[in-house]
């Protein structure tokens, strides 16, 4: 559990999630840049695509992203481990079947996230994305929470992502697919929502492959720069 100073006040929120939820290929440029990856033949999806995240994957600002050990046990001819930058959404109160219209009522606040990604356990593993998303520390989260109050219009935010102060992703949310509201309502009408639970909205095209001794930086527009080293995990 980790504690999260909410923006504009004195206050903090400690974060322990039941479950975060993230979506996949939300972003027009994503999908096309995914094919490369060969998880499967790809299209813009008809619905939100959904996959978990499980909470050890949480770290805060300046703790590092551990690169597995495990891995080395494969041999594998590149071991591509990505960044994805996205904007998420801390669930406020206990809700399902949430309409489009009240999704926003539901808001505790929004932050950055790193989707981090190890792609060929991602695409070879015959249970799906599970593994590859979920190592220790995949999953950098904050520097703050801001409340709705302070980001009125979440869908008009400029989004990025540096890896050794190189920009590697510049988008905007405006490029969502499927809307903040639209992901709120569907989720809510698969799985009930848990206050504290955490929404990850998915990353635009730039996806890059990280590695040991690099700095990754999330930035969106209105929130702040989530900061965290790259780092080997010693046994």
């Amino acid at each position: 559990m980790v504690q999260w100073p909410v923006k504009g006040t004195q206050e903090y929120i400690s974060l322990a999630p039941s479950k975060i939820i993230a979506v996949g290929l939300n972003y027009h440029a994503h999908v096309q840049e995914s094919k490369v990856f060969d998880l499967k033949k790809l299209e813009v999806p008809s619905e939100p695509v959904l996959f978990a995240k499980t909470p050890n994957v949480l770290i805060g600002p300046d703790e590092p992203i551990v690169i597995p050990a495990l891995l080395k046990e494969y041999h594998f001819d590149e071991n591509r481990i990505d960044h994805e930058a996205e904007l998420a959404i801390i669930i406020s109160k206990k809700c399902k079947h949430v309409t489009e219209r009240d999704a926003l009522n539901y808001v505790l606040g929004y932050t950055c996230f790193n989707d981090v990604s190890q792609r060929n356990i991602q695409k070879s593993d015959a249970s799906g994305w599970f593994r590859g998303k979920s190592f220790d520390t995949f999953g950098p989260i904050g520097p703050v929470i801001v409340p709705p109050n302070l980001l009125p219009d979440p869908q008009k935010l400029a989004i990025s992502c540096r890896v050794n102060g190189k920009t590697t992703q510049a988008a905007s949310t405006a490029d969502m697919i499927f809307s903040i509201r639209k992901l709120i309502s569907f989720i809510s009408h698969n799985f009930t929502l848990e206050a504290g639970d955490i929404i990850a909205t998915g990353t635009p095209s730039g996806v890059s492959p990280i590695k040991a001794g690099d700095e990754v930086e999330v930035e969106i527009e209105g929130i702040g720069i989530l900061r965290n080293p790259v780092i080997e995990e010693v046994l």
